[in-house]
């Protein structure tokens, strides 16, 4: 799956989609996809990450508490 940084505008390739949907996990491992060669994986936090398409992830995504709010 692959997600956008919004600072630096590059697709990042997640490893695992599981924590990038789980609330709980404020980091999601994965490869910026910038360049020919295949980049080490780094974390990313997923308040800097959004949908390619310019869309924030949805808030079961990033907030354990969304639904006390």
């Amino acid at each position: 799956m692959f997600v956008k940084d919004t600072q630096s505008q590059t697709l990042i390739q997640v490893l695992d989609p599981s924590e990038l949907f789980n609330p709980v996990h404020d980091q999601v491992l994965g490869r910026q996809q910038a360049g020919e060669e295949e980049q080490p994986p780094q974390a990313f936090p997923k308040s800097q990450l959004q949908f390619p398409s310019g869309e924030a992830l949805p808030q079961c995504w990033i907030d354990p508490d969304y639904q006390l709010k």
